[in-house]
């Protein structure tokens, strides 16, 4: 029996236990959180499956992991088919599977911690059919069936600097009691990682790649603030910069303050708030008020600090990665280089700047086969040789106190094919059409997405994701609420409009399963721009991203003179502005990568 299907057994010894008939594990923390810690990664140790987005439903006699276009190909590779079903989301909800597998009768078991409150009304909506009933469980089954669980991370906390940060947490937290006061609330509870350490000026090691603390913020009428967080993690520095307006409290307390919130009216994002914590302060005698996290949009229009420091990185990020794609050029025909090799020679690149403090998230370095899987991830089990005839996609990013990089690039190991040409061509014949985007304020993520899919669309190609997503500010790599993707992709819709100051990405990309995969990903800034002879100011991006996109792989006659004109004045921008920072070889390499093509 292997461990998989071991654990899956013992999980459903624990149900029989616990008088269950079934169970739902959803990869996500008590904070609703896409990148978790080691200790909240169930769904990895239940299934072995790696990616960053998906569910597990365990019931008496059959078991379904559920995952969006991202991982059809990796779940499979990861996870055994022996005993899990595969499903597509968004095709086939996690709620509505449950009511068309669940026994008549049944009690299925979730974790109210690790759901929002509008998951757990769908699916007791979905069971009630079947006259099953969804139970909130005390303590997680998996977690009583892993023995060697990790406890959660005791990093300390450390201080954001105003130089960095753009502005003040004391003014950040008036414009939160601003809010209230239109809202008629009492107080806001915030549990999103990102929201409080963008509103305190704060940052944390709790989660890898993401640098947040476990936390929960409670932000009162007056601009004062409860801060709940594990009193290991506060040093004197945090404290003096958080002041006598921040009282910290351990995060233990957290759940019993809930109830103590009789006659108050408390605001609660319900799309970022786990299903226990509105339904916590309704029992203690409070009301909740469902309202968005008042942090979101102010996070995501960066400030001119901000902005100005993600310039700042993406120079410094960008000749890193420079060098990089100098020595796989050189080294990767060579022969013995890996998959892992190359991704750790890049974090190399990285850190020789002195000033990464961790990687955005872990790279995709992906060669051959393992390219037409958008979210791979390399393992000691998975590593490939990188080899001759092979495409090497390389989707990565750096985490620095003024930015947060992401950025795909993809390198032909040899002489790619004319098919790989057309492909990469077309995937930057839309990455151009994106960056060059002027649009009317109001407009959305999703009425761009199709610019970005067009020429591969009239090739009767597709790719099997969202075309852009919001990035933090040394924060979260993926950031919400801009998206740029189709209304059926995950974030695809409701979407929110572009404004001056979101920083998203443009990555559009080709897939050919067992084969390879092409990706071309920068990031972009929304700006305003005036247009001559226009009535109202328009909204565009600036690419930020600086970094040489494989002269080998692009057909020229594909080009029209305008995406020529584009792609040889990035070039040109890419030589002048990472040039300097470069020396001898790499700089000479690099002028001659960014040379103009005809």
């Amino acid at each position: 029996m292997s461990t998989h299907t071991a654990r899956l057994a013992a999980l459903r010894d624990q149900l029989t236990r616990d008088r269950l008939d079934g169970f739902v594990v959803p990869l996500t923390d008590e904070h609703m959180s896409e990148y978790v810690g080691a200790y909240a990664q169930r769904l990895a140790w239940l299934t072995g499956f790696q990616g960053s987005a998906g569910t597990a439903v365990v019931l008496p006699a059959e078991a379904a992991i559920f995952t969006d276009g991202r991982y059809t190909l990796q779940v499979r590779e990861q996870v055994s088919g022996d005993d899990w079903q595969f499903v597509g989301v968004p095709e086939t909800s996690v709620a509505g599977w449950l009511g068309d597998h669940a026994e008549d009768g049944a009690r299925i078991g979730y974790d109210p911690w690790l759901h929002t409150r509008a998951w757990v009304a769908e699916a007791e909506q979905a069971l009630a059919a079947r006259r099953a009933t969804l139970v909130a469980v005390d303590t997680n089954p998996v977690d009583a069936v892993w023995p060697d669980r990790p406890a959660p991370s005791d990093a300390t906390l450390s201080v954001q600097d105003d130089a960095n940060a753009g502005r003040r947490s004391a003014e950040k937290r008036a414009d939160v009691a601003d809010w209230l006061a239109e809202q008629k609330a009492d107080a806001v509870v915030l549990s999103a990682l990102d929201s409080i350490a963008w509103l305190l000026n704060v940052r944390g090691g709790d989660v890898d790649r993401t640098p947040v603390a476990l936390a929960y913020t409670v932000v009162n009428a007056d601009g004062t603030a409860d801060l709940f967080v594990a009193p290991e993690k506060m040093t004197h520095a945090v404290a003096q910069h958080l002041g006598n307006a921040v009282r910290v409290h351990d995060r233990a307390a957290f759940a019993l303050t809930l109830g103590q919130f009789a006659g108050k009216r408390i605001a609660v994002d319900p799309a970022l708030s786990v299903a226990a914590i509105p339904q916590a302060i309704e029992a203690g005698g409070g009301t909740v008020l469902a309202l968005r996290d008042p942090t979101i949009i102010p996070k995501a229009t960066k400030n001119p600090a901000e902005i100005a420091g993600h310039r700042a990185a993406s120079i410094r990020d960008g000749a890193a990665l420079t060098r990089f794609l100098r020595w796989v050029s050189i080294e990767a025909p060579k022969g013995g280089q890996t998959e892992l090799s190359a991704a750790a020679k890049l974090n190399d690149f990285r850190l020789e700047t002195g000033v990464l403090k961790d990687l955005s998230f872990d790279a995709i370095s992906a060669t051959g086969p393992h390219g037409a899987i958008p979210h791979y991830h390399v393992t000691e089990e998975s590593n490939a040789p990188i080899e001759p005839g092979q495409l090497y996609l390389i989707d990565s990013g750096g985490q620095y106190a003024d930015g947060t990089t992401d950025v795909t690039r993809v390198v032909p190991i040899g002489a790619p094919t004319q098919e790989m040409r057309d492909r990469f061509t077309r995937v930057l014949k839309g990455h151009i059409a994106l960056a060059t985007a002027c649009f009317p304020s109001g407009t959305t993520g999703q009425q761009l997405d199709a610019l970005a899919r067009l020429p591969l669309w009239q090739a009767g190609l597709d790719f099997a994701h969202g075309t852009g997503h919001g990035v933090g500010s040394y924060l979260s790599v993926h950031e919400g609420p801009a998206r740029i993707a189709k209304p059926s992709y995950p974030g695809g819709g409701p979407q929110e409009p572009l404004r001056a100051g979101m920083i998203l990405s443009n990555e559009p990309g080709y897939y050919k399963a067992d084969d390879y995969g092409i990706r071309i990903e920068n990031l972009l800034l929304v700006v305003e721009r005036d247009i001559p002879g226009g009535e109202a100011t328009m909204l565009a991006f600036e690419t930020l991203t600086l970094a040489p996109i494989d002269r080998d792989l692009i057909d020229p006659a594909l080009l029209t003179t305008d995406e020529l004109s584009w792609l040889n004045a990035y070039h040109a921008r890419v030589d002048a502005t990472i040039g300097p920072v470069l020396e001898g070889d790499n700089r000479r390499w690099l002028t001659s990568r960014c040379s103009p093509i005809a």
